[in-house]
């Protein structure tokens, strides 16, 4: 999206023009959250996305290891998740889980959440209110024309929201525009039924007015949709409008391609089938082509999300990482610690690189039951990334990428770097040795630098074409250490 002088978004494409918040941009870290009565039977297969597409694509919509998609998934005899429903639920159906869910909720303290969060050191926390099981976490007044009441009578998203905002941070609302599986209940097995799943006439009005509901009952400070919209351009901007009235410095995601005739042309089942046949070929030569895919165009959108990904070079769009800790959204009771991200080997690897090219991280929990317990290995993360960012979070908070993102040690470690208004800021990814660090064909500003971690004065010397560190103390043993080097 192209801005105006002053930040202002060009209202191209008919995108409302308004200043551009800068909060997002400086927020870096969020928490998402997929919670719902999925949370309660909390099964997929164990494994990666991207193996599944490659390997079973006819049915990787029903075997992949996304536990959110647990409804689809049972619908399929032939599923792991159909044999587990059948060993330890028999026939009960998908709604019977809304009693234990519900039942659950009595021992449900979103207190507790919004502080880990917080301790964690999240500026925003997005929560899934309505996935594609249609299911709705707040009292909706709009009624479901093919399931009544489904929806739960305790208000979680708001209850949430007055939580995490109680503890300073912004609110987010996700919400699943694309599919909903009480107006579109055929099962998904292929890419295609996913993308391109046909659905009511009735759907469109229902998912407007459901936004708009939470719009104007939780003002939420980022309105994140899934998968497309189900209008057309001039409502999917009335709304954006409306929203941004209610919510001035608000953002949207990108995620809200519209019904276009592209759209309608696929969902006639040979087209489908067509494009199919296309990724099914193309997904076996680059498993991870989605997660590298370059977005769709949009008529508005405040930031780019992409999931798992990671970019060779610094974007000149606000965009935000977003991805499970462990390789499922939802609760996945089978899950161990094995499948879990290292906070040392991958997230905060991650994390840094995201930052440094001009992007945030949403990193989701996914929560068991009604009554919402994180698992331990998650909250261990979690921790991990509130003791770093408690120490060194001035190199992280409020940046701005730097001229260059990326370098390394003459060790080998990864360096990435961020600034602001005063310093550049250095982040050796891993574990220096010494008291003096090497960064191999870098040149930065400045003669004299801070350690973050004690605020010890670091002095920065030029050795060719490389910048040398030198502190007053010894780095072994300290992780992904950041240093301010003065600007000036």
């Amino acid at each position: 999206m192209k801005q105006l002088a002053g930040g202002v978004n060009e209202p191209s494409l008919g995108s409302p023009a308004r200043p551009k918040p800068t909060w997002f941009g400086e927020a870096k870290f969020g928490i998402f959250v997929h919670w719902g009565l999925f949370s309660v039977p909390g099964f997929a297969p164990r494994g990666r996305y991207t193996d599944v597409l490659r390997d079973d694509y006819r049915h990787a919509m029903t075997r992949n290891p996304y536990a959110e998609q647990y409804l689809n998934a049972m619908k399929d005899p032939g599923s792991p998740t159909a044999a587990f429903h059948r060993r330890h639920f028999g026939d009960l159906p998908y709604d019977g889980f809304k009693t234990m869910f519900e039942q659950g909720l009595e021992d449900w303290r979103p207190d507790a959440w919004a502080e880990t969060f917080q301790q964690a050191g999240a500026r925003y926390v997005v929560m899934v209110t309505k996935h594609h099981d249609g299911f709705a976490l707040w009292p909706t007044g709009v009624r479901n024309p093919h399931k009544a009441g489904w929806c739960t009578e305790r208000d979680l998203v708001g209850e949430l929201a007055d939580a995490v905002r109680g503890r300073g941070m912004r609110f987010g609302v996700y919400y699943s525009g694309g599919i909903d599986w009480t107006f579109q209940p055929k099962t998904m097995k292929t890419l295609g039924d996913y993308i391109y799943s046909p659905h009511g006439r009735d759907y469109p009005a229902y998912a407007d007015a459901q936004m708009r509901e939470l719009v104007t009952r939780y003002r939420p400070d980022i309105l994140w949709n899934d998968i497309s919209w189900p209008t057309g351009r001039e409502q999917l901007l009335s709304l954006f409008a409306d929203y941004y009235d209610v919510v001035p410095d608000g953002v949207v995601n990108d995620r809200w391609q519209i019904d276009s005739w592209v759209r309608k042309v696929m969902r006639w089942k040979p087209a489908r089938a067509g494009f199919d046949l296309l990724m099914k070929q193309l997904l076996t030569a680059r498993p991870d082509l989605l997660h590298n895919a370059a977005p769709q165009a949009v008529p508005h959108a405040d930031f780019t999300t992409r999931e798992y990904t990671r970019f060779d070079t610094i974007q000149s769009v606000e965009w935000e990482a977003t991805r499970g800790i462990g390789n499922s959204f939802g609760f996945n009771r089978d899950e161990t610690d094995a499948d879990y991200a290292s906070f040392e080997d991958d997230l905060f690897p991650a994390f840094a690189d995201t930052v440094a090219k001009n992007g945030n991280l949403l990193l989701d929990v996914g929560p068991s039951g009604g009554a919402g317990v994180i698992p331990a290995a998650q909250l261990d993360r979690l921790a991990a990334f509130g003791d770093w960012l408690r120490v060194n979070g001035s190199a992280i908070y409020g940046t701005s990428p730097w001229n260059e993102a990326a370098g390394e040690t003459a060790e080998g470690l990864p360096v990435r770097l961020t600034c602001d208004s005063t310093a550049v800021h250095v982040l050796v990814v891993g574990y220096p040795k010494g008291r003096e660090v090497t960064l191999k064909a870098l040149s930065l500003p400045g003669s004299t630098g801070t350690l973050a971690a004690d605020g010890s004065s670091v002095t920065v010397r030029r050795r060719g074409s490389d910048t040398v560190l030198e502190f007053t103390r010894d780095l072994t043993g300290m992780y992904s250490p950041a240093v301010a080097i003065s600007r000036s």
